[in-house]
């Protein structure tokens, strides 16, 4: 029997020689290392005793999810820039989970698209099955916060008149760069840089629904598993990306989610 640990600590996954790992991530900067934990890490997870100085191994999408939720004009301001009123409900949609991408993998721009933008987000992920939660006891059931960009190509969604297809493209759902279990996410703030520019910069405490109020919603609809995340809404300040461009997306207390945008070969 490994290790056990609470789960107060930075979650990852990885891709090492020895194959894909979920991981805790410790240390900072060029010291950091990737300890590998048994199997996964809800519950109460155990370490193999191994260990990858982080440099040495590749950091992927830190969840797998069964789905993405995404709450959709949850920041007043960015509603307005949408041309829509701030709805008075939370407004969800899906995105497949084959749109998951991690850090550094690149952002595929559809040859059916000529206008993909970028959405900055917080990630919720969920860390254990759970119905009808109320807002009261809706923090319980979240293992930590990540990092995600809700690429969207707006041509499509005017085509469609639904967001489908536009959210759902290969790789439109970048996730990470890891999972932070002990982050207060209240009120944290949101930047999102392209080309260098800053182009998004807001703060959770705007969300019109708060994340309580979020899962709350969710999961009065659907039951909610283990890992399942949840896209909390993008700021204002949404915009065109293309190729040869690089996306960073930061949230304060996690970290930078980066990934580089090309054509689709």
């Amino acid at each position: 029997m490994g290790e056990r640990y609470d789960l107060d600590m930075r979650l990852g996954r990885i891709a090492s020689p020895d194959g894909v790992a979920f991981v805790s991530i410790e240390g900072e900067g060029d010291a950091r290392t990737a300890r590998e934990i048994a199997e996964h890490p809800f519950g109460n997870p155990t370490f193999t005793g191994r260990s990858w100085p982080l440099a040495d191994v590749r950091l992927l999408a830190p969840i797998l999810a069964s789905k993405v939720i995404c709450v959709g004009k949850n920041y007043a301001a960015h509603a307005a820039e949408m041309g829509g009123e701030a709805p008075a409900e939370p407004v969800i949609f899906l995105k497949p989970n084959t749109s998951i991408v991690g850090p550094g993998a690149p952002i595929v721009l559809p040859s059916t698209s000529n206008e993909v933008h970028f959405e900055g987000e917080l990630a919720v992920v969920i860390g254990r099955p759970c119905k009808d939660v109320p807002a009261s006891k809706a923090l319980d059931v979240v293992l930590g916060y990540t990092v995600a960009n809700d690429v969207s190509a707006r041509d499509h969604q005017r085509q469609d008149g639904q967001w489908t297809r536009a959210k759902g493209h290969d790789t439109f759902c970048p996730l990470g760069p890891w999972i932070e279990t002990s982050l207060d996410a209240s009120d944290v703030e949101i930047t999102t840089e392209v080309g260098g520019e800053v182009k998004q910069r807001s703060r959770t405490s705007l969300l019109l629904h708060d994340i309580p109020k979020i899962i709350e919603w969710v999961s009065a609809v659907m039951t909610l598993l283990p890992g399942d995340v949840i896209l909390t809404g993008t700021p204002e300040g949404v915009g065109p990306i293309v190729a040869g461009d690089t996306v960073n997306v930061t949230v304060e207390g996690i970290g930078t989610l980066s990934n580089p945008v090309v054509a689709k070969g």
